[in-house]
């Protein structure tokens, strides 16, 4: 299986507080998400992040086919970091870090993900073509979103 990894960073002009409150919350998601990726939430307990929590998406992320998506919250340390895994979706593994560091009067925010996908060879593929460049748009989408939310203040 081949494993890749994604890292993203953005500044973000808020407290650190202020950052966990947004990024800990699922339901911000959405807010941060392309609209063509169809994301919904279909199962949330509404509880503050914990480890062991539960999270059940549907998603679109390639030709507008919906996937079943199930992450599981596997560490939290507040106002520093969290980690959610996949449990079941379109990726053979998918660990995302999440990190939150104080600085210069706003918050480094670091995103490192693994993934694999399914299928071998014809994922590889995949990757090289479609996914790698996907993943990539997300994050650019959302570095935008999180400007118009935060640092255009």
């Amino acid at each position: 299986m081949k494993v890749y990894s994604l890292k993203a960073e953005q500044f973000v002009n808020a407290s650190i507080q202020e950052c966990w409150s947004f990024f800990s919350n699922p339901r911000n998601l959405q807010k941060i998400t392309p609209t063509d990726m169809g994301f919904e939430i279909t199962d949330f307990d509404e509880k503050s992040m914990y480890a062991g929590q539960i999270i059940q998406y549907k998603v679109s992320p390639l030709f507008g086919i919906k996937l079943s998506w199930m992450t599981v919250i596997t560490v939290v340390k507040e106002e520093s970091y969290f980690v959610d895994e996949q449990r079941f979706g379109p990726y053979t593994l998918w660990h995302h870090k999440h990190f939150f560091e104080e600085k210069d009067n706003g918050v480094l925010m670091t995103d490192l993900i693994h993934y694999a996908l399914p299928l071998g060879f014809l994922g590889r593929i995949m990757n090289a073509l479609i996914v790698k460049n996907k993943l990539k748009s997300i994050f650019n989408y959302r570095t935008i979103k999180v400007d118009e939310l935060f640092n255009a203040k």
